[in-house]
């Protein structure tokens, strides 16, 4: 189970699911280039507030389950994470970027979603609900939309 990260001002707890598709969904990711993969991961986890809870290759395309701090915005997380990996695999696999014409390793988007350990939305509506008040308000309800 994932702890909170500890910085002098915040206490977070903050989980992400990325699934980023290798460019022209190819399957690149041999066991030699999956285990280079990882280590560069782990050396990203050493300089970053970004920590690797897991990462899963599933053929063509990669989840990454990553805890990071309130500062790292998921677009930051993901770009830096694509740029680090792309550039380290194309220098020590250069086999690999003769498999992906165009010079680049992703496709330009991603999928995000962020995981609650402790509630999922109904559970945090009904916290807000009872916060011990006995003149809660409700000042806006809106559906949840996917754009």
């Amino acid at each position: 189970m994932s702890e909170h990260i500890h910085k002098n001002h915040n206490k977070s707890l903050l989980l992400y699911h990325f699934v980023c598709p290798i460019k022209y969904r190819r399957k690149v990711l041999s066991d030699s280039v999956s285990e280079t993969f990882k280590k560069i991961c782990l050396g990203i986890e050493e300089r970053y507030d970004i920590h690797f809870l897991e990462i899963g290759l599933d053929g063509d395309h990669v989840h990454f389950l990553i805890q990071s701090v309130p500062v790292n915005a998921p677009k930051k997380i993901i770009r830096a994470v694509k740029s680090i990996i792309a550039k380290e695999i194309f220098r020590l696999h250069p086999e690999v970027k003769q498999m992906l014409w165009g010079g680049k390793f992703w496709t330009s988007g991603y999928y995000v979603n962020t995981v609650g350990q402790y509630a999922n939305e109904e559970v945090i509506k009904k916290y807000l609900q009872n916060q011990g008040r006995t003149n809660y308000k409700e000042l806006h309800k809106n559906q949840l939309k996917l754009f």
